[in-house]
């Protein structure tokens, strides 16, 4: 797992969930919202499917689901959301991608690019660091923990996935695994995935699936007050009403992602 998936889990165990809950539901909404101009079905349309599993996995009531459908595929205020990409480099030389949801791109361009500079950064031009990352498809479960290792794996071999990571827990206390797939085959992996898990796997649930960006070459940050600053960088990038999705190539030793947590 990258240094960002592990910083991400970190933040998410530690957080007050009622706090965070406003904000993941407007990030949430703005996805549904963008990928409803590609049709309201969500039966036909992949990108919406995903975006609505997710929203469901997080706990979205389906009426706040239904009203970010009907902005994205009618004439209302969704119409005036564009998805933006911004690429740069954070402390240490990290790369940095960050993907945007916004009605305003003058706002969200100045912020992001201030949130750069201000942490030691620097925000580059389109396509300075996207050629080092690559799309893999990822299918997201819950499990008991007496699910063992072998099974999980031979269910991946089953559904056509390539591999598993583990994810740590989730607010609830569940275990979260991750099926990892190739980008182009993610519908039909979670198909065959939520099949055999129903007839064969007792206490294994999908919960969502995406398309997710992960680097082929990782920085090591072995300087604590590098590491301390580019997760200052980055909590600031999460926290911009705008910002979508963040992916980064780092690692930083796992004390320090548990001791930093708290203090940036």
């Amino acid at each position: 797992m990258s240094g960002h998936s592990k910083w991400a889990n970190i933040k998410r165990q530690k957080a007050v969930v009622d706090a965070k809950k406003g904000a993941a539901y407007a990030r949430l909404s703005r996805e549904i919202i963008v990928a409803a101009r590609g049709g309201a079905d969500v039966a036909a349309n992949f990108k919406l499917r995903q975006a609505v599993d997710r929203a469901k996995a997080e706990g979205m009531p389906n009426d706040n689901i239904q009203r970010a459908i009907e902005k994205g595929s009618g004439s209302g205020q969704g119409n005036n959301l564009e998805e933006l990409v911004y690429e740069g480099y954070g402390p240490g030389g990290v790369a940095i991608m960050v993907r945007t949801a916004t009605d305003n791109r003058n706002r969200t361009a100045g912020d992001v690019r201030s949130f750069f500079s201000k942490y030691g950064g620097n925000l580059g031009e389109t396509g300075c660091v996207n050629w080092i990352f690559k799309e893999r498809g990822e299918v997201i479960a819950e499990r008991e923990k007496d699910i063992d290792e072998e099974t999980l794996l031979a269910l991946a071999l089953e559904s056509d996935a390539e591999d598993i990571e583990e994810n740590g827990l989730d607010e609830s206390g569940k275990q979260i695994t991750t099926f990892i797939c190739n980008s182009q085959t993610l519908e039909q992996v979670k198909e065959k995935l939520s099949k055999t898990a129903a007839n064969q796997v007792k206490g294994l649930r999908i919960k969502s699936a995406q398309i997710n960006l992960v680097p082929n070459t990782i920085i090591p940050v072995a300087d604590k007050n590098v590491a301390k600053q580019l997760l200052k960088l980055l909590d600031a990038l999460e926290n911009q009403d705008d910002v979508q999705q963040i992916y980064a190539n780092f690692d930083i030793d796992s004390a320090w992602l548990e001791e930093l947590a708290g203090n940036t």
